[in-house]
């Protein structure tokens, strides 16, 4: 496997593996690419840094490599989700209720709510989604 750092037209980077870059090619031609983000499929390969290493580095090179994938992959989530909505913190179930009853304006929310909120939010048909928040090394 082959790990390409990808762009689409907007500049959102993000990862992508392939077996070689015929296989990358034969999916981006069919549109099975798109940028985890905003949705495009007009997908670039995006130059990368390149590691030198010596033989007996490589094993613990690739499995670093594999396991920052997930954490990259959690923090570019994580901030799409800052970037796109609203913190209103410990109000979420009164502001979530009020969009639902339409009495205010519907927007992307985020915030934080109790047990008994939840069930609340459930019981009156609030669509939500409880995502725990990752601690990430910067």
């Amino acid at each position: 496997m082959i790990v390409y750092e990808l762009s689409c037209e907007k500049n959102h980077k993000f990862e992508g593996w392939f077996k070689d870059m015929a296989s990358f090619e034969k999916q981006k031609d069919g549109g099975f690419i798109s940028c985890p983000l905003c949705g495009s499929s007009s997908i670039r390969v995006v130059p990368s840094t390149i590691t030198v290493m010596g033989k007996g580095l490589k094993k613990e090179k690739e499995h670093r490599a594999v396991e920052s994938i997930p954490v990259s992959a959690t923090k570019m989530f994580y901030d799409f989700i800052v970037k796109n909505s609203e913190d209103v913190g410990n109000r979420f179930a009164e502001v979530a209720l009020k969009m639902h009853r339409e009495e205010i304006e519907k927007k992307n929310i985020r915030g934080m709510t109790t047990d008994r909120e939840e069930e609340t939010l459930r019981d009156e048909g609030v669509e939500f989604i409880k995502i725990p928040v990752p601690k990430l090394d910067s």
